[in-house]
């Protein structure tokens, strides 16, 4: 199933991705089904797991035969979205975790994942505008795939890894680089509002197969930027859920950002780089998790 957060009247709703439109889940459940019980939010789907899951495929084939379905199933390209994942308790980012990006920014290979995190003020949703922050002129863009954590996890093996994961998506890891390399520690430069723009779609585990073996690409105005696959991860995506639950207890809803392909501004010759500006347009696209659209915008002052 493809999961996302939709905005009205200021309140997020969580929909189901269809190919005749996307499920409005509340409405359809009052209208429905209410002798049985379906998620109302994505942690709710996250927290329910696959009990939950089966809930709203139900929901949806119950939709799909009704003659209600037409006022049920909303036209996308009308929604205003939200971050895919509303609220995680942790959003934890893994550092120069492809080999041909850690080469580009002429960095030695990690023999451990490099982590740092994120806050809650980074996130924003699919074709949201982000601010470009007044005391940054060096901001990059970053394709990064993202792990949903989906069951408390603590010491799990590396086999066992992904049957803790609910789901996938696509982010942006917005990097001011001139704040993330002012000093040795990144955070600053990683944490400005709006800078892990989540989405489209949460896209359940069993629809993405194995997650290191997917395309995945930047474009800036249409121009590509970053085109790699996931198979060039340093440390694969089970490697990254078992090696973080060594150290902390992941919980459902968690995010883990995988690290960024080659391609980056930062990357290039100082004197080549091409930050973004006023007005860019960047689409991050991860094969089976749609596209994530942002324009970037300068902060007034």
């Amino acid at each position: 199933m493809k999961l996302l957060t939709f905005v009205r009247n200021k309140e997020q709703y969580l929909g189901v991705k269809t190919e005749f439109g996307v499920l409005d889940v509340a409405a359809a459940a009052k209208q429905l089904s209410p002798t049985f019980t379906v998620p109302l939010t994505v942690h709710a789907a996250i927290e329910g797991g696959e009990t939950a899951n089966a809930a709203l495929q139900q929901l949806v084939s119950h939709t799909l035969e009704s003659t209600k379905r037409d006022s049920l199933l909303l036209n996308e390209a009308e929604l205003t979205f939200g971050p895919c994942v509303t609220h995680p308790s942790k959003i934890i980012c893994i550092g120069l975790n492809y080999r041909k990006h850690a080469e580009e920014s002429k960095m030695p290979i990690p023999e451990y994942p490099i982590l740092f995190n994120k806050f809650s003020n980074t996130l924003t949703g699919h074709n949201h505008d982000v601010a470009l922050p007044r005391v940054s002129k060096e901001v990059d863009y970053e394709a990064e795939l993202v792990i949903v954590i989906g069951k408390q996890t603590k010491y799990v093996n590396k086999e066992q890894a992904l049957d803790h994961v609910y789901g996938y998506c696509c982010v942006n890891d917005l990097s001011a680089r001139d704040l993330q390399m002012r000093t040795q520690q990144w955070l600053l430069g990683k944490s400005c509002d709006g800078f892990s723009p989540l989405g489209p779609y949460l896209v359940t585990a069993d629809e993405v197969g194995n997650p290191n073996a997917l395309h995945i690409s930047c474009t800036v105005n249409g121009q590509v930027r970053q085109n790699s696959n996931t198979a060039d991860m340093i440390f694969h995506c089970d490697e990254i859920v078992s090696y973080v639950s060594q150290h902390m207890t992941l919980y459902p809803g968690d995010i883990i950002l995988t690290g960024t392909p080659e391609g980056v501004a930062f990357g290039a010759p100082v004197d080549q780089r091409v930050y973004l500006k006023d007005g860019d347009v960047v689409t991050i696209a991860i094969e089976k998790l749609g596209e994530l659209t942002n324009r970037l915008v300068r902060e007034e002052v």
